[in-house]
């Protein structure tokens, strides 16, 4: 049974890929501060999985901590990096926090794979590197336009920084997940998105407008040239992308991989349109959203979704579930209060 450490292990997407590794035999170690995330993640983890996962309460970007941990693990055969800030719009009013965490703690992970000899990385992306590209659908040597906010330059440093360290380090395979709008919860609704303070993603804001804790929502623009009108994008079940990850290091440990450093888009392969959504979400209730159409916004990109078929074709990955299963799971999750065991 391989040991994967898992940056970030109580968070959103950290949690849900926890479990897809150990359905999928991997025995897992999570490495989590717990600032932006509940370390009771890990019980509702417990409780779908039967596996207790150990998590070590530390700031990634303390390194003399971090290495405590990898002292204390000298089996471990592969790392996954999620921990990090991720608000856009933080990002805009905070970027030197931004800068310090998700650089300094990539840094250090990278600092004590290479001294602890780990073989296998995988690095948690966005599709946010690929700025305001019209290129449709975006495929993985699309190029990279501009970051459109601090914390999609974070993301594109961080992929370079791990490019960098690859072409030093041949003995260490690394692999960088861009996944688009990840979304939904675990079908048990024991576990899911915890809402940011101000709600920035879109689902806990449709849900926020639908419970009246937030205001009517407003569909920015009806006139893109989409199908509908209205913006599309690419949203792709959580437990999809943890099951990516799985995938992804099953590929670099059987030793699959064309290079030691690759990149892979995770994404549902087709749009989906506000309007789209809207309708999946009224599926999921039971009722209508009331929401109003407004003016677009300035910059919004018309559509972006992913060419996904390098991750079908070499990580044997497909994504499982759609924007039903998106919307019904996190409507699960949402009814029950967000709820974590105790």
């Amino acid at each position: 049974m391989a040991k994967i450490l898992v940056t970030g292990g109580c968070g959103y997407i950290g949690s849900h890929t926890v479990i897809d590794l150990i359905e999928n035999g991997f025995d897992v170690v999570s490495v989590d501060s717990n600032i932006r995330s509940d370390h009771r993640m890990l019980n509702a983890v417990k409780k779908i999985t039967g596996k207790t996962v150990q998590n070590y309460q530390t700031d990634i970007c303390n390194l003399q901590e971090l290495k405590k941990t990898f002292d204390a693990h000298s089996d471990i055969s592969g790392v996954i990096h999620f921990a990090a800030f991720k608000s856009v719009p933080e990002s805009v009013e905070k970027p030197l926090s931004y800068y310090h965490n998700n650089i300094n703690g990539l840094l250090n992970v990278l600092e004590c794979i290479n001294k602890y000899n780990i073989p296998n990385f995988i690095f948690s992306s966005s599709c946010s590197v690929y700025g305001n590209t019209t290129e449709l659908p975006v495929k993985e040597n699309t190029p990279l336009e501009k970051a459109e906010s601090p914390y999609a330059r974070t993301k594109q440093m961080c992929e370079k920084i791990i490019q960098d360290f690859s072409v030093a380090n041949k003995n260490i395979k690394s692999i960088l997940l861009r996944y688009f709008n990840p979304g939904g919860a675990h079908h048990s609704g024991l576990i899911g998105e915890i809402p940011q303070q101000g709600a920035f993603n879109v689902i806990p804001i449709l849900i926020g407008a639908f419970e009246g804790t937030l205001p009517q929502f407003g569909v920015t623009g009806n006139d893109h040239d989409t199908p509908d009108g209205s913006c599309v994008r690419d949203y792709i079940h959580v437990m999809d992308v943890g099951n990516a990850h799985t995938k992804a290091l099953q590929y670099l440990m059987e030793d699959r991989n064309e290079n030691n450093c690759e990149v892979f888009n995770i994404g549902i392969g087709q749009g989906v349109s506000v309007l789209e959504l809207i309708e999946a979400f009224d599926r999921a209730t039971g009722k209508k959203l009331p929401f109003t159409i407004g003016p677009r916004r300035a910059g919004d990109v018309s559509a972006i979704y992913a060419d996904y078929s390098r991750a079908k074709e070499l990580l044997g990955w497909n994504p499982r579930f759609d924007v039903n299963d998106i919307m019904a799971t996190a409507w699960k999750w949402h009814l029950s209060g967000y709820q974590l065991i105790d």
